[in-house]
């Protein structure tokens, strides 16, 4: 038996709020965690609708249902069955979702913020390292590095990078790992990183993106 891959083109779906226009000052790409979907998980950042920022969900190209055969729908960034094609396409997608946001306008004119939610935030830190997208800010929420954040990224491009983490203290999967290790990994890497906490659970809480 030989297994073989094939290049297709596919449907992707995003979210928005707001309008980028002349008004537009900051723009947020705000990546989900496992098992959600777009429209829900953009709803969480209505706070940072103030008439001048655009928000974009991109929502994962696998989508299961969470209970057995039927009920709620998610989505996820990949799974480690062919995991390199997966990151691969993401990407991909990513990048085409990027250069379409902007069609026929400058990045450089906006202060560009992009958040990764969970598992989220292992697919925004693989997508920063393309050279070819302009940002200033990456946030990470709630995400874990099972083999260390230099795992995935390249410390050296961000160093000209707003880089902040943001976690709860009663987050119910971050609770399970050693957290003085897990602030020591991300600082040893990025050691100018913002780390932010707060009472809570994993979620996106308001009193934080209105502190970002």
């Amino acid at each position: 038996m030989q297994n073989h891959t094939l290049t297709i083109s596919k449907t992707a779906r995003y979210s928005t709020i707001g309008t980028l226009d002349e008004n537009t000052t900051d723009v947020w790409f705000v990546i989900h965690g496992y098992g959600q979907l777009a429209e829900f998980f953009i709803q969480k950042f209505q706070i940072l609708d103030n008439g001048k920022t655009f928000i974009v969900a991109p929502e994962a190209l696998s989508k299961f249902y969470l209970k057995e055969f039927s009920g709620r729908v998610g989505a996820t960034w990949m799974t480690k069955e062919d995991r390199e094609n997966e990151i691969s396409d993401y990407l991909n997608y990513l990048n085409q979702l990027y250069s379409h946001v902007f069609e026929g306008k400058n990045p450089a004119n906006y202060r560009i913020h992009i958040l990764g939610f969970s598992q989220g935030t292992a697919t925004v830190c693989r997508w920063c390292m393309n050279d070819s997208i302009k940002y200033d800010r990456l946030i990470l929420w709630a995400g874990f590095f099972g083999k260390g954040i230099q795992d995935i990224v390249s410390p050296e491009k961000l160093l000209d990078k707003e880089v902040v983490a943001v976690y709860g203290t009663r987050d119910e999967f971050l609770v399970k790992i050693n957290l003085e290790a897990y602030e020591l990994d991300l600082t040893d890497a990025v050691p100018h990183i913002e780390i932010l906490t707060f009472e809570g659970v994993h979620t996106i809480v308001d009193e934080v993106l209105k502190k970002l």
